[in-house]
């Protein structure tokens, strides 16, 4: 006999198991229904809108408010937030950042859904460290520390893939730390790129 879902109920469920984010599978475990019945529901419950598509099975519940930093650790992992965003977050660079960053260890992607745009670049294995959980808001999510934020960034400017920010802000950067992650990407060049940006985080800032 073929479990009848109800759509309310679908969707308290899924609410007071806090699953915002869900997967096809997630959901197969949650309600206890074959694949094709899971995937006729939220197929059908997508063009009825109860239902948001973030990805291929990815799903979110239309009216509820995951956060990008939530949403971007569940539709590509491995990964965690890092460079751009969490620099932005910790104050080190002074720019709102729209976009949510992250480093994988998996191939460089970009996602642009309903709930905003999630860009993933590609580290190496032996660097993907540096991180933990963050609680922001409501939700605890995995974020590189300010350092390892900072040195996965300057592997990409290493790299010719960004510029340099001429605004850091260093003042609460751990420097020996910064240079024992900037190590793992085993590039002479980023450590000459950090006694660089030191000196000119020494100058006096020019005012406008």
């Amino acid at each position: 006999m073929v479990k009848k879902l109800k759509r309310i109920k679908v969707e308290e469920k899924l609410k007071s198991l806090g699953l915002e984010v869900f997967t096809p599978r997630e959901f197969r475990g949650v309600f206890g229904v074959s694949q094709n019945t899971a995937s006729k529901f939220i197929a059908t419950n997508i063009d009825s809108g109860l239902f948001v598509k973030l990805r291929n099975n990815f799903y979110t519940i239309k009216d509820s408010h995951p956060s990008q930093y939530l949403i971007a650790n569940k539709i590509y992992q491995p990964s965690y937030i890092s460079l751009e965003k969490a620099l932005s977050h910790y104050g080190v660079i002074p720019e709102v950042v729209y976009a949510v960053t992250s480093v994988t260890t998996k191939s460089s992607r970009e996602f642009t859904t309903p709930k905003g745009n999630f860009i993933y670049q590609s580290i190496k294995k032996i660097a993907f460290t540096g991180y933990g959980l963050c609680l922001i808001d409501k939700d605890n999510v995995l974020m590189a520390t300010p350092e390892k934020a900072l040195a996965d960034y300057l592997y990409f400017v290493d790299l010719k893939r960004v510029s340099i920010n001429d605004r850091l802000e260093l003042k609460h950067i751990n420097r020996s730390e910064l240079i024992a992650f900037v190590k793992l990407f085993e590039r002479s060049s980023m450590l000459k790129l950090i006694a660089n940006i030191y000196v000119e985080y020494k100058k006096p800032r020019k005012i406008y």
